[in-house]
């Protein structure tokens, strides 16, 4: 049985938590990939607003074994505070809720880490989430992580006390004068750690093999977006993980020959949180207006993301790195009331139109070259058939199609599950 694959094609925040919720009563299994607490994914429906950080999406159906795979890494306080919230909603997740052995723990040291570290940059920070991500990923390749399966170890606290003593020099060595109290942050820590060990814990690419000799079905979701990518991504300014295509080979054992669709979700428009280049930011009324009605701020963090147009380079690319065969739009409804609406098809790169995404798209480089074409002023949001939409959004979603040679299967007209439209 083919493995279908969600994933983000701009810098995160496209909606993939929301077309997952849409998508998972196809599927056996959902699977998370890779990436941790610092991603954010909202669903709303029967009216509540529901955020999971590290948990899969698909969560809330009765059916769904929901797997976080060994790409994640896993912060046991904040997965508590998930699971509490799920019990809120009588959400019966033990029973289908399956950890692997091999994701990595970010510890309480992590996170002071990655405060320290960023602290100590000064003005050229990357713009963290300071959830500890990329100290923990750090650790992973440094072959010195704690993993889930160690849990299951008698002398695992001893293997805790000598990495985080290890943290604690490297704190000191960056003199950046953050104030901790480790103390209180271990007893959440250890208290969170024996939540996590009521769940079951799995040899997560044994199980998945199996599941595809059955013939189950199984989506697997990534977090954050493409052009966050460690290495395909606008470094540095990225996270600490394969967010493409590939990052689901690894960060859950699946071949890659098992890989059927892969289902790229963007926004109508592009937002960036943090730091970083962004060719088609606004900073005029049209990007506050973005920002104002897509309530863009950070599901995780809370952070106010940057807005601008659409940028084909940028979302062509994408489709390359990742080999993507169906396109989702989500947002649809924040464009309605623009008279024009601008999309970015080229760059003019040091006096030179290019079409690709180069290496560098720092502003002293490019510009963004435009294609304009008229808006629309229809609320697409009670909007539930393609033929509803106004003749102008039509022709935006044709100009993309042709543009970017891959077909936009789902159009997101709102939050809420009802408020999407599957052409």
């Amino acid at each position: 049985m083919a493995v279908n694959l969600l994933l983000g094609l701009q810098w995160g925040d496209e909606g993939k938590g929301k077309i997952v919720d849409v998508l998972t009563q196809n599927y056996d299994i959902i699977a998370r990939f890779q990436g941790g607490p610092n991603a954010g994914h909202t669903l709303e429906f029967d009216g509540i607003k529901h955020v999971l950080h590290t948990i899969p999406s698909g969560i809330f159906h009765e059916k769904a074994i929901n797997l976080v795979g060994n790409g994640v890494v896993i912060d046991p306080v904040i997965f508590k505070k998930e699971l509490d919230n799920l019990e809120k909603y009588n959400i019966d997740y033990k029973s289908k809720l399956l950890i692997s052995r091999k994701a990595h723990l970010i510890l309480p040291t992590h996170r002071i880490l990655d405060a320290a570290s960023e602290a100590s940059k000064g003005k050229a920070k990357i713009g963290s989430t300071l959830k500890g991500i990329g100290p923990t990923y750090m650790d992973k390749t440094g072959r010195n992580g704690i993993r889930i399966g160690d849990l299951e170890l008698s002398d695992w606290k001893d293997r805790y006390r000598s990495l985080a003593d290890k943290h604690e020099a490297m704190i000191d060595f960056y003199n950046a004068k953050i104030e901790y109290n480790l103390k209180e942050l271990e007893e959440e820590f250890f208290e969170a750690i024996e939540t996590l060990k009521t769940l079951t814990f799995i040899d997560s690419e044994e199980y998945l093999f199996q599941a595809q000799k059955e013939g189950k079905s199984i989506l697997a979701e990534g977090a954050q977006g493409s052009l966050l990518d460690i290495d395909f991504g606008t470094y540095p300014f990225v996270t600490s993980s394969n967010t493409t295509a590939a990052g689901a080979c690894t960060g859950l054992g699946i071949a890659p020959n098992k890989i059927k669709e892969v289902f790229g979700i963007f926004k109508a428009y592009t937002t960036r949180v943090g730091s970083g280049p962004f060719p088609t930011e606004l900073f005029d009324n049209d990007g506050e207006t973005m920002a104002r009605v897509g309530h863009e701020f950070g599901a995780t963090t809370g952070r106010p993301r940057r807005c601008g147009w659409l940028d084909l380079v940028a979302l062509k690319y994408a489709i390359q790195v990742n080999g993507v065969t169906q396109l989702m739009m989500m947002k649809g409804d924040v464009l309605s009331g623009f008279e024009t609406i601008k999309i970015c098809t080229a760059y003019n790169y040091n006096g030179e139109t290019i079409t690709h995404l180069p290496y560098n798209i720092e502003p002293q480089n490019l510009e963004p070259i435009y294609t304009e074409m008229k808006g629309w002023k229809e609320d697409l949001t009670q909007m539930t058939e393609a033929s509803q939409l106004p003749k102008e959004m039509n022709d935006y979603i044709a100009f993309l199609e042709k543009e970017l040679e891959t077909p936009i299967t789902i159009v997101s007209v709102g939050p809420d599950r009802k408020q999407t439209i599957k052409k």
